[in-house]
């Protein structure tokens, strides 16, 4: 009784098992496609059909017509049967479904999957219209161009959603190219939104042409924004390499940065260690790379906030005419004190603008035409001054409507502070406080106090002043400054200047004043002389000519006279 039992019980639960296959309908199976659904010519790809029954035949139809049938493998028991197409054309491209049939009965159709075979010709172009830069929720506005007079343009969003637009095309007569606007948003900062454009004919919906350049919109999120910083400068000299990073958290997957002016995005996603750091190189900058930078993180848990602006600055763009900078009254002033620094140049720039050596600059100013000299200029007065105004500066000139591009830098022009240091040097001049022109003379500052540098100062003078290292002679710290074949432009009142090589600009209190005449030599005495000699030498000849020029008229005169 036991065996009979088991054996009923045992039936029972395998007809329980069969009932609903064979009297319910069979579930639908599911079409996948790999590697995309839109893919180029001559790509391999390969349809997948899944069910979870079990089933004996699979089934493709294309277009609504039997295209493939795959009997199961029994050595390959997975509920699913594989449709290869080495390498498609154009011909393959359509609509397509799949349906399986057990020893009973046969399913529905799959859903219907699209596969789309793009062209190797005629690519569009997809822009952001003002910028791809948008906020959470917020929309952005795209547009698709073609040259080509396709019908329609489809925008395609990369991501789990799969997003997809579609547009007629319009035709633009003042660019002579069709065109699509498409209206993105709302714009979620939970993913990264990578958009492509194509466009197709309307009588071969499943033929498009290739996919245009992708364009990332950029989301303000919530997430900490990341740093940013250009090295070796964010001023930098045409031709240059150089390198902008962008930090972010360490969760950072990858990095974007965006240029405001150009409205251009790069991004990475080779992350630098230590910091997991974007690195942005440039191999040689040019005038394209000038411009106000932000950069852009994303992770997992979404976009960051943007960082702040970056403005990168190319120089050396314009050379026709050169810059000039001087100190005015002296590249040494004393501490409290103003000074003026001078820019000037022959051409007609809309503003200069003044840099010091750690690349910190002023406000610009706008220039002004000198009549008397032909040139432009602008004045920066700097003042009172502390040790923090000291360094070497440089002037540039750019124009209103490309701020970011520069001129070749003027000379450098260094700021001086004195009394800083507790010593007063003393100034000496050898052979005399008056010289000839083309003699050598020698200006000799000393101190009894340990210094290392002597730094001799011209009054009025815009040149640099002169510096020299110390030699310790008698127990003194002395540097003689020794100048051969004297002119008169070197006529004038110097003082001296200590310092330490610790503290490159600042000096000690400059030495009593000392007066330099440079004369002219008595050779050069004798020119007047000569010239006198020279002059009266001439009017001699005159009156001698005069002279005998009337007598020979008074012998003509005479002489047909006395033949008579």
């Amino acid at each position: 009784m036991s065996c009979t039992f088991t054996a009923r019980l045992c039936l029972g639960l395998t007809l329980s098992l069969w009932i609903p296959v064979l009297t319910g309908s069979l579930p639908k199976p599911i079409l996948r496609v790999q590697p995309d659904s839109v893919v180029s010519r001559w790509t391999k790809v390969t349809f997948l059909c899944e069910e979870t029954i079990g089933a004996n035949e699979y089934r493709l139809y294309k277009d609504g017509k039997l295209y493939k049938t795959v009997t199961k493998n029994k050595q390959k028991p997975a509920n699913k049967a594989e449709f290869s197409f080495s390498n498609v054309d154009l011909s393959n491209a359509g609509q397509y479904e799949c349906s399986y049939s057990t020893q009973y009965k046969s399913s529905g159709y799959s859903d219907l999957l699209e596969l789309v075979v793009t062209e190797d010709y005629w690519t569009p172009s997809l822009s952001a219209q003002a910028s791809p830069v948008v906020t959470s929720g917020g929309y952005v506005t795209l547009q698709c161009e073609s040259s080509q007079s396709y019908h329609r343009f489809i925008l395609t969003v990369e991501g789990p959603q799969n997003l997809i637009w579609r547009q007629d095309s319009q035709y633009n007569y003042s660019t002579r190219k069709y065109h699509a606007l498409f209206s993105v948003g709302p714009v979620t900062p939970n993913q990264r939104w990578i958009c492509r454009c194509y466009s197709y004919d309307r009588n071969r919906p499943y033929v498009w042409s290739p996919p245009s350049e992708s364009v990332e919109l950029l989301v303000s999120g919530n997430l900490q924004k990341p740093t940013i910083k250009a090295e070796p400068s964010s001023v930098i000299t045409s031709e240059r390499a150089m390198t902008i990073w962008c930090q972010g958290n360490l969760d950072a997957e990858v990095y974007f940065l965006h240029n405001e002016k150009s409205q251009k995005t790069e991004s990475t996603q080779t992350l630098q260690q230590p910091g997991n750091k974007g690195k942005f190189f440039i191999p040689s900058v040019t005038q394209q790379h000038a411009g106000q930078y932000r950069c852009y993180c994303y992770s997992s848990a979404g976009w960051s906030e943007p960082s702040d602006t970056l403005e990168l600055v190319v120089t050396g763009i314009y050379e026709h005419y050169e810059l000039r900078l001087s100190a005015l009254p002296s590249t040494v002033v004393t501490a409290g004190g103003n000074m003026t620094l001078h820019c000037a140049s022959h051409s007609h720039y809309d503003k200069f603008i003044l840099m010091k050596e750690d690349k910190k600059f002023t406000n610009s100013l706008d220039t002004v035409y000198i009549s008397s000299s032909r040139q432009y200029q602008a004045l920066f007065i700097i003042g009172p001054t502390t040790p923090t105004h000291t360094g070497t500066f440089r002037c540039y000139g750019y124009y209103k409507n490309a701020p970011q591009l520069w001129s070749v830098p003027s000379d450098l022009q260094q700021i001086l502070i004195s009394g800083q240091l507790p010593i007063t040097p003393s100034l000496l001049v050898k052979p005399n406080h008056t010289v000839h022109s083309g003699e050598t003379v020698s200006l000799l500052c000393w101190s009894m106090d340990p210094v290392e540098t002597f730094i001799l100062s011209k009054e009025g003078s815009a040149q640099q002043p002169l510096r020299l290292k110390s030699k310790s002679h008698d127990q003194q710290s002395q540097a003689e400054f020794s100048m051969s074949a004297v002119t008169s432009h070197l006529s004038g009142t110097y003082r001296c200047y200590g310092a330490q090589d610790s503290s490159f600009y600042l000096l000690s209190s400059a030495s009593s004043p000392v007066e330099l005449t440079v004369s002219a030599t008595e050779n050069q005495d004798h020119t007047t002389e000569n010239l006198i000699r020279m002059g009266m030498a001439v009017v001699v000849l005159i009156v001698l000519s005069i002279l005998a020029t009337e007598a020979w008229r008074s012998h003509r005169q005479t002489h047909p006279a006395a033949g008579n």
